[in-house]
């Protein structure tokens, strides 16, 4: 298959074009964020608040923003998201380029609205993109997808980050991540109406959506392989996300003595491997034992945080790196294609706002105990344990009965249309002979 095939369908290649500066601007805020609170702050105590104001609020309206994508157009859904978060951060590089931002509970209020409205983004964009292309172009739109993902925010916005960080500070880079969401609010607009789900599959919108809520919970319940993917990261998560994301800046500008430079080359690295993964499945799809193939580059992605502990220089850190957002990126393109293959179109927006919302729910927990866990043991110490602790969970729950199930219905689908197939070749050689 060719991976830019979905580009030729008008309404996702503005969507995409659209996600992809939105992306470069949140790579940016990635570093000039970190970078600006341990300019301020200096500690990792004040990083792991940072990340528990962006989360908490993020978690608590993913489930209504599943539903309202659900039940209005998710194009609309990620219009009032872009808004939302393009607005505050220009209210923060204001603050930071004037000299207002001096206290952290300032800050921390600006990340609660901001978390909240990324809340609803995230379900939305799962809903949007099966109505934009059609099934066969799945695969090849979620390789796409985690193309561009490490390649803004990990290659681009970081590189930019530094740059601009190092030229005039961290305030203008947090400006140029605003300009990313007016933009991308922009390609939305241009979007226009979407194709609309089956009429004969959609649900009777005249329910609460409370009622709605409730549904999507349901369904993921009837479903092995959905709530125990889930609840898989949910401490997956909890082990790893906070430790790598409060504790990597600190190893970097602290321990290795580096610059805002370094860290942005750390993520670049990270973001090439993912790249390449994205492109070596968007050319040769998914295995057919897809949830294996999902669950196994998941579990070795996770133990290679470990190596962020082991490194001692910061090359090392790189090379770990690349084998986290590479493995992750090929796993997540095999994990989003089945969710969308398998899951009813009228029930994807929640079915996603449950998987955002139980995969994230210890997120605030995994950033709170990051910093004491670090000063109690160590940080190299947290990093390592994080990494094999992780990796041990994610794997073993793929052996939960039911886990394979999607397998094994996409292969007796497989051999049903086999011996059809066959059948049918049968019947054209006996008419030939006649």
């Amino acid at each position: 298959m060719s991976p830019l095939a979905p580009l030729r369908h008008r309404q996702f290649r503005l969507l995409w074009t659209g996600m992809s500066a939105s992306l470069i601007g949140d790579g940016m805020l990635l570093v000039a964020l970190a970078w600006q609170v341990y300019d301020l702050f200096g500690v990792p105590a004040a990083m792991s608040a940072v990340g528990v104001a962006l989360t908490l609020p993020q978690i608590a309206t993913l489930l209504l923003g599943g539903a309202i994508s659900d039940r209005f157009d998710p194009r609309k859904v990620m219009l009032f998201s872009d808004l939302i978060r393009g607005l505050i951060m220009a209210g923060v590089a204001t603050l930071v380029l004037t000299g207002a931002l001096t206290s952290l509970w300032m800050l921390l209020g600006l990340m609660v609205v901001y978390g909240a409205g990324a809340g609803f983004f995230g379900p939305a964009f799962d809903a949007l993109v099966p109505r934009l292309v059609p099934e066969e172009d799945l695969v090849a739109a979620n390789a796409l997808d985690q193309f561009m993902r490490p390649a803004a925010s990990q290659i681009f916005g970081p590189m930019l980050a530094g740059l601009i960080i190092g030229i005039a500070g961290a305030g203008w880079a947090i400006a140029f991540d605003a300009v990313t969401f007016a933009f991308s609010t922009i390609c939305l607009l241009a979007v226009g109406s979407t194709r609309p789900i089956s009429v004969d599959a959609a649900d009777d919108s005249s329910g609460s959506l409370l009622r709605d809520m409730k549904e999507g919970i349901g369904y993921v319940r009837q479903h092995i392989w959905l709530w125990g993917t889930f609840l898989s990261a949910t401490f997956t998560y909890l082990l790893f996300v906070g430790p790598t994301e409060v504790l990597l800046p600190y190893m970097v500008k602290t321990e290795l003595g580096g610059s805002a430079t370094a860290l942005s080359l750390v993520l670049t690295s990270g973001g090439l491997g993912a790249i390449a993964a994205a492109l070596l499945v968007g050319w040769i799809g998914i295995p057919r034992r897809f949830m294996s193939y999902t669950y196994g580059t998941w579990a070795i992605a996770t133990l290679a945080v470990a190596g962020y502990g082991a490194a001692t220089h910061t090359w090392q850190l790189a090379v770990a790196c690349v084998l986290v957002s590479g493995l992750e990126a090929a796993g997540t393109i095999a994990w989003a294609t089945t969710k969308q293959t398998f899951v009813p179109s009228h029930m994807l927006g929640r079915v996603s706002s449950v998987d955002w919302f139980v995969s994230t729910a210890l997120l605030p927990l995994s950033y709170a105990l990051a910093a004491p866990i670090a000063g109690l043991i160590g940080v190299r110490e947290t990093l390592l344990g994080a990494g094999l602790l992780g990796a041990a969970v994610t794997f073993g729950f793929l052996f939960l009965p039911g886990m394979r199930g999607p397998e094994r219905r996409a292969a007796a689908y497989q051999g049903r249309h086999n011996r059809q197939f066959i059948e049918h070749l049968k019947l054209e050689r006996e008419e030939v002979s006649v």
